[in-house]
C-alpha cells in the first residue's frame, strides 16, 4: 500500500492510546482524518482540538461524507466488536482496512526503525529512546503508548527516515515490523487470552528477535534466553550500569559499555524497572551513533509519561501517584519504587483489575502483589475488549489477598473511601478508565489538605 495516494484515514477505536499517536500522525503529514471512539477521554478531546472529527455513537450516518470514497484507509483496533456497524460498513464496501499494527508495519518499512519488545517497559523505553534521538537532532517520528510529559503528546517529532514505535505482542502485532535495532525488555506471561500458554509467547518473541539478523542490533535484557547484546543495572553484562546512587531524588550512576565508561548519567524516574529502561535505551542510541553528551543531556531532562509513576501531588505530608502498572511485576515495581523512595511511609493503592481473563490467569499472583502494600482498595474489573467470565470477578481477588487492610469499592464511592485513609502515600494503579479519576481524586485530595 502506498500511504502518499491515501487522502482520508478514517480510525475505529480513534481514542486509543496507540491508535491516537497514529491519527496525529497522519494529521500532521495533512491527511483528513476522522473516527470514532466509544466514549469521550482527555485524548480524545485533544485530537478534535487538533480539527479531528470524532463521534461516539456507532452510527454509519455519522461518518463524514468524504470518507465514502475509495481513496480511504480505514484503520481499526482489536478491541472493535465484530458486530460493529461502521467497520461492516467498509468491510461490505471492500475498503482498505488495516490493524494499526499493520499500518505501523508499512510506515517503518521505508524508515530506519528502532523496534522495542517487552511484556513490560515497551512506553517508557520507547519514550526515552525516542526523547534522546528527538533532542540529538534525528529526523525522527515516535509512535509511543503514553503522553510524554515533555511534550505532552504521544507522538514525538515528524520526521521522515527514522521511526520508534512499540512493538506490541498482544494479537502477534509485532511480527508486522520491519526493525533495524531493536530490544526486548521482558518475556513475561501475559495475553493468555490469545497465546493459550507462556510458551507460545515466548516463541513468539523469538520469532520477533528473528526480524533482527544482526544480533549486535538486538539489546536483550540479561537472563532472556535469547542471543543479543545484554542489559543489567549491577550485574555482569553487555551495557551495565554501575555505582548507581540517589542523589536530590533522582538516579545517578556509570554505564559500562563494551568500549568505554560513561559516567555521572543523571535520570529522575523513580524504580529500578525504570533505570534499566533508561540503560536500554542509552545502548540503542549509542549504536546508532548518538553522542554520550546529546544522550546524558537528554536522561537528565526527561521527565516521565502520564500514568507511569506520575506524580499528581509531591508535598511533606501526602504523595498521590498515578500508574498504569496492569500485570502483577509492574504492581511489584511500583510497591519496590515506592519503598525505595517513601520506606517508613503507609502506602494505600488503589486498583481497577484490567480484563477477566488476566485477573483469572494471574490470581495468585495479583493477590500477592497487592498484599505487599498497607492498605488497598479494589475497583470492579474493567472489562475493556472481554464479556465477562463466571465467577471471576474483583470480590475473588480481594479475598485470595492477606493483606487484612483491604475493601472492594464502587467508583462512586472511591473518593469519599480514599478521603478516610490516614495514608501519607497514595497509589492509582490499572490500565483501564481509574485514568479518568485521577483528576477529581487530586483535587479532593487537595482540597482536604
Amino acid at each position: 500500500m502506498n500511504l502518499n495516494q491515501i487522502h482520508n484515514v478514517y480510525f475505529i477505536g480513534i481514542g486509543g492510546i496507540g491508535m491516537s499517536a497514529l491519527a496525529r500522525y497522519f494529521k500532521t503529514l495533512g491527511k483528513n482524518v476522522s473516527g470514532y471512539d466509544k466514549t469521550p477521554t482527555t485524548l480524545t478531546d485533544e485530537l478534535i482540538e487538533s480539527g479531528i472529527d470524532i463521534h461516539f455513537e456507532d452510527s454509519i450516518n455519522l461518518i463524514p461524507k468524504d470518507f465514502y470514497i475509495e481513496n480511504t484507509l480505514v484503520v481499526i483496533t482489536p478491541a472493535v466488536p465484530k458486530t460493529h456497524s461502521e467497520w461492516n460498513y467498509f468491510l461490505e464496501r471492500d475498503f482498505k482496512i488495516k490493524k494499526r499494527a499493520e499500518v505501523l508495519g508499512i510506515i517503518t518499512k521505508d524508515t530506519f526503525c528502532f523496534a522495542v519488545a517487552g511484556t513490560h517497559g515497551k512506553t517508557t523505553t520507547s519514550s526515552i529512546l525516542g526523547h534522546i534521538l528527538y533532542e540529538s537532532g534525528a529526523d525522527v517520528t515516535s509512535f509511543l503508548g503514553g503522553i510524554v510529559e515533555n511534550y505532552n503528546s504521544n507522538l514525538i517529532g515528524n520526521g521522515k527516515t527514522v521511526t520508534v514505535v512499540e512493538a506490541d505482542e498482544f494479537d502477534r502485532s509485532f511480527l508486522h515490523l520491519h526493525p533495524n535495532i531493536a530490544c526486548i525488555t521482558s518475556m513475561d506471561a501475559d495475553h493468555l487470552d490469545i497465546y493459550g500458554d507462556s510458551a507460545s509467547i515466548e516463541a513468539s518473541f523469538v520469532e520477533f528477535a528473528d526480524k533482527i539478523e544482526d544480533k549486535s542490533k538486538l539489546f536483550i535484557a540479561k537472563d532472556l534466553p535469547l542471543k543479543g547484546i545484554s542489559v543489567a543495572v549491577n550485574e555482569s553484562a553487555d551495557y551495565k550500569a554501575v555505582n548507581v546512587r540517589i542523589e536530590n531524588s533522582q538516579y545517578v550512576f556509570d554505564v559500562e559499555t563494551p568500549s568505554e565508561t560513561i559516567q555521572n548519567i543523571k535520570f529522575g524516574l523513580p524504580g529500578k524497572h525504570n533505570l534499566m529502561n533508561a540503560l536500554i535505551a542509552l545502548a540503542m542510541a549509542k549504536t546508532y551513533g548518538t553522542s554520550n553528551e546529546a544522550i546524558i543531556s537528554a536522561l537528565a531532562s526527561f521527565k516521565g509519561i502520564k500514568r507511569r509513576f506520575s506524580y499528581q501531588i509531591k508535598t511533606n505530608n501526602l504523595v498521590y501517584i498515578d500508574d498504569y502498572a496492569h500485570h502483577p511485576t509492574e504492581i511489584n515495581a511500583v510497591h519496590q519504587a515506592v519503598s525505595e523512595l517513601y520506606p517508613n511511609e503507609k502506602v494505600l493503592a488503589i486498583f481497577q483489575p484490567h480484563l477477566f481473563s488476566r485477573t483469572r490467569d494471574f490470581i495468585d499472583d495479583f493477590a500477592k502483589s497487592l498484599s505487599a502494600f498497607d492498605e488497598v482498595i479494589l475497583l470492579d474489573i474493567y472489562p475493556a475488549r472481554e464479556l465477562p467470565i463466571e465467577d471471576v470477578n474483583s470480590a475473588w481477588l480481594l479475598g485470595k489477598m492477606t493483606n487484612a487492610n483491604k475493601k472492594l469499592v464502587l467508583k462512586e464511592n472511591l473518593i469519599s473511601t480514599i478521603l478516610k485513609s490516614d495514608a501519607k502515600v497514595i497509589v492509582t494503579i490499572g490500565a483501564g478508565d481509574i485514568g479518568e479519576l485521577v483528576k477529581p481524586i487530586k483535587e479532593a485530595l487537595n482540597e482536604k489538605a
